[in-house]
């Protein structure tokens, strides 16, 4: 009932129902206190008109609506105030009401709230016109102008003009303050727009520079190791520039998706033609986890999925991933079992590296070694393809890292 469509907030119904609930406590002793002072009271049935305290009772629970309808309740207010004269009338025989009258202005408890809310929660626009129409003639039947009395007048202008002042006060307030609100808003995501935007540039400046000068140094070297293995004369050294030159290639494929991804991602329109050129073969995890297993870690692999189905800078993220976590595994828990868990999906890569607790000491001059920004290093590298990355202790006393990584990257081409 604190919710949408009667109230905003918990707020707001707590103050709507301590003023609707106040409004009809507060009016009995007063209703009880004008019809004991009224000139025609012993022409009243009972001491206490028991149908006027239920009205009243029921109109100040009107207020409960007066964030959502104020016209209605405005027009309501009316009827109320022009059922006055009525009832004068048969109970008097006139509507005429003696200057000394203690009823003074012919108006309810509830109607300067009444009055406040029209002002304050009518939009602009033709209910508004209404409002403005209703507060009008509310207010030349408080007042009545034609049995003009100070005190009736004050009363009446105290019940509806100035809640009206008030409220036209309020409601430019708060659309100052809301105005402001949002341009401040406004002004918050253009700097951040204008931030990212000058990221994106920075990103692609340094794209380009890494391209060029890294690119162009590993290219000699794959030459240069290229010309040793036809004019090497034996065959070890032709061996060993054939591997040199194959690590340069790799490298300048790695290179060349890190720096598509820097860049900025192509049209829509290119990407199914990219996805139906991508590469057949991606980075071996079996290989590698072939390779620690050699040395003296218990590694299972559990691949599901197919590979094929995403990038290639996903997949390399995916195999630096397990690089650097087995890495990790062999410097800081020696001699514990590690689960790998790949799950190629559609849309998404789930790639879990789990190890239980060490079963021996790590070794001080092995753990020591690297810069110890890791795990630091593979979050940036796996935030840059648009993943999640989570890394930790786990339940085993041992340590888990987590990442997901969208199935597809879109490259710049070039």
């Amino acid at each position: 009932m604190f919710r949408r469509p009667f109230w905003e907030s918990r707020r707001d119904a707590l103050i709507d129902i301590a003023l609707a609930a106040g409004v009809a406590v507060g009016g009995i002793p007063i209703l009880i206190t004008i019809v004991s002072w009224h000139p025609a009271q012993d022409r009243f049935v009972l001491d206490v008109p028991w149908l006027l305290l239920i009205s009243h009772v029921v109109s100040s629970a009107t207020l409960l609506l007066r964030r959502r309808v104020p016209v209605a309740l405005c027009l309501l207010e009316l009827i109320a105030i022009a059922a006055t004269p009525i009832g004068l009338l048969a109970t008097t025989g006139t509507i005429l009401v003696p200057a000394d009258d203690p009823s003074g202005a012919w108006a309810t408890l509830e109607m300067p709230f009444v009055l406040y809310s029209a002002i304050v929660y009518t939009p602009t626009g033709r209910r508004r016109i209404y409002a403005w129409m209703l507060i009008v003639a509310l207010a030349a039947i408080a007042v009545r102008p034609w049995q003009a009395d100070f005190g009736t007048v004050s009363g009446g202008l105290l019940f509806t003009a100035v809640p009206a002042l008030l409220g036209l006060y309020i409601g430019a307030r708060r659309r100052l303050i809301r105005a402001l609100t949002e341009r401040a808003e406004r002004a918050e995501r253009e700097q951040q727009l204008l931030a990212e935007q000058a990221r994106a540039e920075e990103r692609t400046r340094l794209a380009a520079e890494m391209h060029d000068v890294v690119s162009h140094r590993i290219s000699l070297m794959v030459l240069q190791a290229g010309a040793l293995r036809v004019a090497a004369s034996d065959d070890s050294t032709r061996s060993a520039a054939e591997d040199l030159r194959s690590s340069g290639v790799q490298a300048l494929d790695e290179l060349r998706e890190l720096v598509a991804v820097l860049r900025e991602n192509p049209p829509a329109d290119n990407e199914n033609s990219e996805r139906k050129d991508l590469p057949a073969s991606l980075p071996d995890l079996s290989a590698l986890v072939a390779d620690s297993a050699t040395a003296g870690i218990r590694v299972s692999l559990d691949e599901s999925g197919n590979p094929l189905m995403i990038s290639p800078a996903v997949g390399r993220t995916a195999y630096r991933v397990v690089q650097e976590a087995l890495t990790n595994v062999h410097k800081h828990a020696p001699g514990t079992d590690v689960r790998v868990q790949v799950r190629y999906g559609a849309d998404q890569v789930r790639l879990t590296v789990r190890n239980n607790a060490p079963v021996r000491p790590a070794d001080q001059a092995l753990s020591s070694t690297g810069s110890g920004s890791g795990l630091t290093g593979l979050r940036h590298r796996v935030e840059l393809v648009h993943g999640s990355f989570h890394a930790g202790p786990n339940e085993e006393g041992g340590f888990a890292v987590e990442v997901t990584l969208p199935a597809y990257v879109p490259t710049a081409v070039g």
